[in-house]
């Protein structure tokens, strides 16, 4: 029987980039950060499943975007209470701007939606939830 959603995994360039920009901007919680491996791994709490992230020690390549026509995962989404307001948090604090904050296509879903980039480079969507969720 399926309990929920859990976590997803990536890989990224520096842990602490990683932990300033998840928690320190956008307000996630560290729940573990350890060595693992050839690096370091942290879970990073989102309030409604996690984020695990691992850090290697080894140089990396920035986020590759997936094509349409490719399968893949092509970002990662969370939902704030205002997209404006995050949006503009983050702007201040020179994030990479994706895409403007802007009104959902599938309205039923989704009221507001922007793009940002981690420090990696890796797609984050940041959404506000229809009123009907």
């Amino acid at each position: 029987m399926l309990l929920g959603f859990e976590h997803v995994g990536m890989t990224v360039s520096n842990m602490d980039r990683a932990v300033a920009f998840y928690c320190g901007l956008l307000g996630l919680k560290l729940a573990l950060r350890k060595p693992a491996g050839q690096g370091e791994v942290g879970f990073f709490d989102t309030g409604s499943g996690m984020l695990e992230i691992f850090a290697t020690n080894a140089p990396i390549e920035r986020f590759r975007d997936v094509p349409a026509a490719e399968a893949g995962l092509r970002h990662i989404t969370f939902a704030v209470t205002s997209v404006d307001e995050m949006f503009a948090r983050l702007v201040a604090a020179g994030v990479e701007v994706a895409e403007k904050p802007r009104d959902a296509h599938n309205r039923e879903m989704i009221r507001r939606v922007a793009f940002v980039r981690d420090p990696d480079g890796i797609l984050v969507e940041l959404i506000e939830r229809a009123s009907a969720r």
